[in-house]
């Protein structure tokens, strides 16, 4: 049995936050115009990507008309069309875009996942349910230890919540507890953990993150994992192919 893809199963099942539950369930059935004649997942949404990646991304939580919808990590949302795009200009996602969860997207050696797995009312979780959800992510942690040597945590929330997990699932935090910035790096037993400000629409029309910034700290996150990048040229191109 795939335990990876038994936790994801497990995972799409949980109700376990009232709040979560009644907003998830209220947004899918009421839905956004423009995807009225689309069924919504309306549950919580699993991780993405190989059961033995190398690099691990962690979010904050999937959009209402997101991952909400269609039952992906970032996926059908603007923020994962930039880190999409960067992974693919990285060469370490096959395609550039992520519009539904059998588009046929593939990601080289790199999982998404979040420390909440449910839509939440103005994607703003509670402490509590960070919290409740954190024995999900300890559990992905734990599976992917043969493999994972790196992690990059998308904003605060989402470094603050990577930090405990991280401890749960046997890797030796440092303690202060290191706080967040863009590019930051912490070394632990065997696995780097990186910052990255968030990919939400706020960071990138702003210009607080730009494509090559999220890039550098993939690029730098997926070299410490041992995945090989592709050369990037600024327009949009990539030589050669991506790892596998």
């Amino acid at each position: 049995m795939d335990v990876l893809a038994e936790l994801d199963r497990r995972i799409a099942g949980c109700r376990a936050c009232p709040r979560l539950v009644a907003w998830r369930e209220e947004v899918a059935r009421t839905k956004r115009a423009a995807f009225a004649d689309q069924t919504y997942w309306g549950r919580p949404v699993p991780g993405f990507g190989p059961p033995d990646a190398r690099l691990l991304i962690v979010g904050l939580a999937p959009a209402a008309h997101g991952g909400n919808r269609t039952g992906r990590m970032f996926t059908g949302d603007r923020s994962g069309d930039v880190l999409y795009r960067a992974l693919y200009d990285l060469g370490l996602a096959s395609q550039p875009t992520s519009v539904a969860a059998d588009d046929g997207l593939e990601l080289h050696g790199v999982r998404v996942t979040s420390p909440v797995h449910c839509a939440p009312p103005a994607n703003k979780p509670t402490p509590g349910e960070r919290d409740t959800c954190r024995p999900w992510l300890v559990q992905e942690l734990r599976l992917l230890r043969p493999t994972l040597r790196a992690v990059v945590a998308l904003g605060a929330f989402g470094w603050q919540a990577t930090l405990p997990a991280l401890a749960e699932a046997g890797r030796q935090v440092p303690r202060p507890r290191p706080v967040f910035a863009h590019g930051a790096r912490v070394p632990l037993d065997g696995l780097g953990l990186f910052g990255c400000f968030h990919v939400s629409q706020r960071n990138t029309f702003t210009g607080r993150l730009t494509p090559e910034m999220l890039r550098g700290v993939l690029r730098t996150a997926a070299t410490e994992a041992g995945l090989t990048t592709v050369p990037y040229d600024g327009q949009g191109r990539r030589d050669g192919a991506g790892p596998r």
